[in-house]
């Protein structure tokens, strides 16, 4: 066979090739090394097993630091330290841990002598009356009242809902409209003022 008859064969068998591959799904590459890696995985963890290996431990023996670094920090990219409000239930826990990080360690001595003062009563209980029985130090109702007015002042300072201007020129149909428009004004509000004011005048041509 002379070299153009095996270059036509050739030429043939990758067309068909390439057409074969074209009828594979898209992702069919992908699934494939994923499917080769779980056959290899589960040889190498078979024989980890057979040898009476913890097969965690040998896989994580052929892992450099820098692959390992570069893991942990994908997994925390990916993780969500902040992932907002779910539901009444987690706001309350969230707002509970704010508040006992800013608690002072617990003083033990004076937690064993209102144990020791106090008797059964200091774990309460159902016909436990605990009014009169304790009285806040003076420093504790300070602390108390410093805090709550530092929740009242942030509260003051965090508002969704921008606060509306009754003399501003009405331009809007709407609220998305009016959104719009501001966005409209912030980027070519310098460029537009000269044609508006001569279309509130009346003066344009």
């Amino acid at each position: 066979m002379d070299s153009r008859n095996e270059a036509r064969v050739s030429n043939h068998s990758e067309v068909l090739a390439e057409d074969e591959r074209k009828k594979l799904p898209t992702n069919w590459e992908a699934r494939k090394r994923q499917a080769d890696w779980l056959i290899d995985d589960s040889k190498a963890r078979a024989e980890a097993e057979a040898k009476g290996l913890d097969y965690n431990r040998v896989k994580l023996m052929k892992v450099s630091a820098a692959e390992a670094d570069r893991f942990d920090k994908l997994k925390s990219k990916k993780k969500n330290a902040d992932p907002g409000f779910s539901d009444y239930e987690a706001q309350t826990a969230r707002q509970y841990n704010r508040l006992i990080k800013t608690m002072e360690p617990r003083d033990l001595v004076k937690y064993e002598e209102q144990k020791a003062q106090y008797g059964d009563a200091f774990y309460g209980g159902p016909n436990v009356v605990l009014q009169g029985m304790h009285k806040d130090s003076p420093g504790a109702i300070d602390k108390m009242v410093k805090d709550l007015e530092q929740q009242i002042d942030k509260r003051k300072k965090f508002s969704r809902r921008r606060t509306h201007n009754d003399d501003a020129d009405i331009d809007y149909i709407n609220e998305k409209n009016a959104r719009f428009n501001k966005k409209l004004e912030r980027f070519y509000g310098e460029h537009t003022a000269e044609i508006k004011q001569n279309l509130e005048r009346g003066t344009a041509i």
